[in-house]
């Protein structure tokens, strides 16, 4: 009998083995292609020598060392390219250990920033509906996603959330993309008014939203109009590519084809592409150069802040993002299967919209394309294809409640960077086969 608390009471998962590629093994020798990268994780696939090999060394060297104390030559490096390669003004990078501590910091970060500049009143956080920035109670009162929320809300901070920027669901017909990206800016300012323009601290949201609504990309010149809003008024602009940054979407930092710079980023997930857990908050100069000119202290903090090692996997996993250009191919490979995703389903009697950018689709599923009308909740069409898929051998991350914590259904893939042609058409094969299967069962 296992004694580890698994993430479902009920269910028996094999054992993992051991990594080959963009496959994972389980002990029986079974394959199974990732064709998530889990959640968005594994962007070098599962055996890369270049990261193994950094972290063998530096635990031969120095496995830990309390950042109360002291500071590494990988954590010094890794901050040193991330910065190198950041967007805007982004000058200071904080290393945690994932992407719930990078948003929980930034949240805390923005407060702390006001404060020290005697703008006690600013404490509203507005974020978006349908949106995930974790599942620390900070984290999870910023996020949107209304059925991770529902039994915790008691718990939870006080944060205003706005309509996400949902072309396939809220752009209406006749309007174009880009009057419907302003319209969905406009709440921004619209909230901002309602709560005090001198009283809102931060808005935070993903430049790509991606678990809860599966690879949403914002409509044209919707984060450009943002970030004026957020100029306009004081506000801090927080984005959140912990799932969608470090090249998943055919940009180190997603927000670069947004044309716009943040505030405060976070990066997680792909930093350390699964090798170590890693994250890290990124913040421009201004707001550092206030709490250093001011108490001089980040009042907050984790005790593996910067670890050594995860440090020192991050840096291998960058280096071998940028000395191997596999960003650009992250565009390569993401037009192919952008390709033959609409060629095998976009005329699929029960797939609405496929959307994404790089290395990062989503497929939404509905009833009825005519009326995007989604199937009934009670039919678990995301968790019935997630056990399909997963018995056929690849690994996908299909979830439910896509329009609004309840309703709706959809995929995400997001597979290693270092996937083959052959390999995606692979697993769109076999994502295939279980699409039928379920479909046949839901009727």
């Amino acid at each position: 009998m296992s004694h580890v608390f698994p993430r479902h009471c009920h269910a028996n998962p094999p054992i993992a083995s051991h990594g080959d590629g963009c496959f994972l093994i389980d002990t029986q020798g079974k394959r199974y292609f990732d064709g998530s990268g889990g959640a968005a994780v594994s962007c070098l696939g599962h055996s890369n020598e270049r990261v193994r090999q950094a972290i063998k060394d530096q635990v031969d060297q120095l496995a830990f060392a309390h950042t109360g104390f002291f500071t590494s030559d990988p954590a010094e490096q890794l901050a040193d390219l991330l910065i190198a390669n950041a967007p805007g003004d982004i000058d200071r990078v904080y290393l945690v250990s994932g992407g719930s501590e990078a948003t929980e910091s930034a949240i805390k970060l923005a407060r702390q920033y006001f404060t020290e500049q005697g703008e006690t009143q600013r404490r509203h956080l507005i974020a978006r509906r349908q949106s995930y920035h974790g599942n620390t109670l900070g984290a999870l009162s910023a996020g949107g996603n209304a059925w991770r929320r529902a039994q915790f809300a008691p718990l939870l901070i006080e944060v205003s959330h706005i309509a996400p920027c949902y072309d396939y669901v809220e752009r209406a017909e006749g309007e174009s993309p880009e009057a419907y990206g302003l319209r969905a800016a406009q709440e921004l300012e619209d909230e901002i008014l309602r709560l005090g323009p001198d009283t809102v601290m931060a808005f935070m949201a993903e430049p790509v939203v991606g678990a809860t609504m599966g690879a949403v990309p914002a409509a044209p010149g919707y984060f450009q109009r943002i970030r004026e809003i957020c100029d306009k008024y004081g506000v801090l602009l927080i984005l959140d590519e912990v799932m969608c940054g470090m090249g998943r979407t055919g940009h180190l930092f997603a927000c670069e084809v947004e044309g716009v710079a943040p505030d405060i980023l976070c990066v997680a997930k792909g930093l350390g592409a699964g090798y170590q857990p890693i994250g890290a908050m990124l913040c421009n100069r201004a707001i550092y150069d206030t709490i250093a000119g001011g108490s001089g202290f980040f009042q907050h903090g984790h005790t593996y802040l910067g670890h050594p090692v995860a440090a020192a996997a991050g840096l291998a996993v960058l280096r071998e993002l940028l000395d191997n250009d596999l960003v650009v191919q992250v565009r390569a490979r993401g037009a192919f299967l952008e390709q033959r995703l609409r060629e095998r389903f976009a005329q699929h009697p029960h797939v609405g919209d496929i959307r994404g950018r790089g290395l990062f689709w989503g497929m939404e599923f509905v009833a009825d394309r005519d009326t995007k009308t989604p199937f009934d909740p009670g039919l678990g069409l995301a968790g019935k294809l997630k056990k399909a898929a997963f018995a056929e051998g690849l690994i996908c991350y299909p979830m439910p409640g896509t329009r609004d914590g309840r309703l709706g259904d959809h995929v995400l893939l997001a597979p290693p960077f270092i996937a083959s042609e052959d390999e995606l058409d692979g697993a769109l094969d076999t994502l295939s086969r279980a699409l039928d299967k379920v479909m046949a069962e839901v009727g």
